[in-house]
């Protein structure tokens, strides 16, 4: 097993999984704003499994979509990090990704925690670019992903695991290089430890 690493900003604190978050991650994943760009609602059943996965996946290298908690309450407001993303039919690459419960949508909270989580791929990690993904639609996440800096490839592809009748097959390839990166937010304060 891996240290498990923790980043901290000025408000966000990424972090392995804890039992508590399952419930709240399942609320989340029953609401229908929060899941529009996924093909559906979860049941507290398939929350719990993904939830463990994400746990596993931390637990076993160190890093991947940590639990987001706000310092500021100790809330716990979704999850952001990173994922190997090897089956999909763009270059095999690293993902940042992010999912918030909507009472925390608006609050630069998905910008601050995902640049958090770049940071690491490209120090840590040694990552020469990061992508990201979403359906075309999904204005709110593609605005987050301008402000991170990346830039459309305008190299949408169907999506391997979704099916075409949800009507979300299509996505948006975004992506950021280590050196575009770093010229955008060199004033980048993070703290990295292990749990």
């Amino acid at each position: 097993m891996s240290n498990v690493y923790k980043l901290e900003t000025a408000r966000i604190v990424l972090r392995k999984w804890r039992s508590e978050d399952y419930t709240e991650f399942a609320r989340m994943n029953t609401d229908p704003d929060v899941m529009r760009y996924f093909p559906s609602l979860l049941s507290r059943k398939e929350s719990d499994i993904q939830a463990k996965k994400f746990d596993n996946l931390v637990a076993e290298k160190g890093w991947g979509f940590w639990a987001a908690q706000r310092k500021s309450d100790s809330a716990f407001i979704g999850l952001v990090g990173l994922n190997q993303a090897d089956d999909l039919p763009v270059a095999s690459c690293m993902e940042v990704g992010w999912r918030l419960a909507k009472a925390y949508w608006g609050e630069g909270y998905a910008t601050e925690a995902a640049t958090a989580s770049l940071h690491f791929a490209f120090s840590l990690l040694e990552q020469d670019r990061v992508a990201a993904f979403t359906a075309p639609a999904n204005s709110r996440s593609r605005k987050v992903m301008s402000r991170l800096g990346m830039e459309d490839r305008q190299e949408n592809f169907l999506h391997p695991r979704i099916s075409q009748s949800t009507g979300l097959k299509e996505f948006v390839y975004y992506e950021i290089s280590r050196e575009r990166f770093y010229r955008s937010f060199q004033e980048n304060s993070v703290a990295i430890s292990s749990q």
